[in-house]
C-alpha cells in the first residue's frame, strides 16, 4: 500500500505529484529544489547555498516520516552545469557518513525554476 507523505517544512510540489510516497518500508522522495518552504523563494545565490536548501528540504521530508539521512539508500542528482559538481559534491557529502547511497549524477539543460541542482531520494525505514 502506498502512502502520501506530506509536510509543510518542505516546498509544495509545483506539479500533479507528491512530495514523497511511502511505500511498505521504502520511501521515495521526489527530486527537491531550493525553495524556502517558508518564504516560498529560490535559495540560489550561491551554488553552495542552493545545494545546503535541498538537502534541508529532503531532511525536512525524511524527518516527517521519522527518517535520517543515514537511511537514504539511493541518490539521483541533476544539475545543470557539470562544472559545478564539486561545489554541490561537497555540500551534498556533508550530509552523510559511511556507507555513502548509492549515487548518479546526471548533467541535464534545464531544471525547474531554471535551478542548478536538483536531488532525489530513495530511502529505508529499519525493520525490527
Amino acid at each position: 500500500m502506498k502512502k502520501e507523505i506530506k509536510t509543510n517544512n518542505a516546498p509544495s510540489p509545483i506539479g500533479p505529484y507528491s512530495q514523497a510516497v511511502l511505500h511498505n518500508n521504502m520511501l521515495f522522495v521526489s527530486g527537491q529544489i531550493a525553495i524556502n518552504s517558508e518564504t516560498n523563494q529560490l535559495i540560489n545565490n550561491t551554488i553552495k547555498e542552493e545545494t545546503h536548501q535541498v538537502m534541508k528540504n529532503i531532511g525536512a521530508i525524511l524527518n516527517e516520516v521519522n527518517l535520517e539521512f543515514s537511511d537514504i539508500i539511493k541518490c539521483s542528482i541533476f544539475i545543470k552545469d557539470m562544472n559545478q559538481f564539486s561545489a554541490i559534491n561537497m555540500i551534498y557529502g556533508s550530509y552523510f557518513t559511511p556507507p555513502y547511497p548509492a549515487r548518479e549524477t546526471v548533467e541535464v539543460s534545464c531544471l525547474p525554476k531554471n535551478v542548478n541542482v536538483e536531488i532525489s531520494v530513495i530511502a529505508a525505514k529499519k525493520q525490527g
